[in-house]
């Protein structure tokens, strides 16, 4: 199968967490690593973790909600500061890429000031995305779509949410983000992964683990756990146990690392 590792930045949900960092992971596979999302807390926890400003090759944002983006500016600093010099491209929902370019402007973080070139490119779904020796894939998430429903007559905008096939060579990687209900999963469980990285926060954790039941999945990591479900976690964990049947699997916490 190969080697490949992720290190989870945040796992908390939407809601101010006192015990956790919000949404952003690091997958690493061989000499090309990428990062999902940039919630609050990533600059310190970065940081902390060893890792060079230069280490990581591609940035994706799943949708723009601030508990995945709310990191963005100051782990952008972060990267001026501490002299990235590899060109960085950011993947994100189309809606969201000149208010972040407004926004850099506004925090003075100009292009000139920085060492390395930066592009953001918009996500289009099914159309993937190579790096190195890694393809991402983006599929629609319903996450968004109540929202759209409700608003977009008022805030004409796009309302994208997106969930990710990441493969490289053999391995095959599930990343949720945020999803509208457990079915979003469809696409990326066509074949069978060596890693499911799901979120539980939208929906029961008994919908999810009984619709991941019986899927070819080698291990899945459980993340983004709404406050009640990780409040009582171990509960949460037995319900996993019982209904996913032999299935390993792990609720993640902040700055927690596996290699497979």
């Amino acid at each position: 199968m190969g080697k490949f590792s992720l290190k989870c930045f945040g796992v908390g949900d939407g809601w101010p967490c006192a015990d956790r960092n919000h949404s952003s992971f690091l997958y690493r596979f061989g000499k090309t690593a990428i990062l999902m999302d940039c919630g609050e807390g990533l600059s310190r926890t970065y940081a902390a973790s060893g890792w060079g400003y230069d280490d990581f090759d591609r940035l994706f944002i799943s949708h723009l909600h601030s508990d995945h983006t709310g990191g963005f500016f100051m782990f952008l600093q972060g990267l001026w500061l501490e002299r990235r010099t590899k060109p960085l491209t950011v993947h994100m929902p189309a809606d969201g890429i000149k208010p972040i370019q407004q926004m850099q402007q506004a925090g003075m973080i100009y292009p000139e000031l920085l060492q390395f070139k930066l592009r953001f490119e918009p996500l289009r779904l099914r159309r993937p995305v190579t790096a190195g020796n890694v393809r991402v894939t983006p599929f629609h998430s319903s996450h968004l779509d109540q929202l759209r429903l409700a608003f977009q007559r008022k805030y004409p905008q796009k309302f994208q949410a997106f969930c990710f096939l990441i493969e490289s060579g053999r391995i095959r990687v599930g990343h949720s983000a945020d999803l509208g209900r457990p079915e979003d999963l469809a696409p990326l469980l066509q074949r069978p992964l060596d890693l499911l990285v799901c979120e539980v926060a939208h929906f029961s954790p008994e919908a999810l683990f009984r619709y991941l039941s019986g899927r070819p999945i080698k291990r899945i990591v459980f993340t983004h756990l709404a406050r009640p479900f990780w409040a009582n976690l171990k509960r949460t964990r037995q319900v996993a146990a019982r209904l996913l049947k032999g299935v390993p699997f792990t609720f993640a916490r902040d700055e927690e690392e596996f290699e497979f």
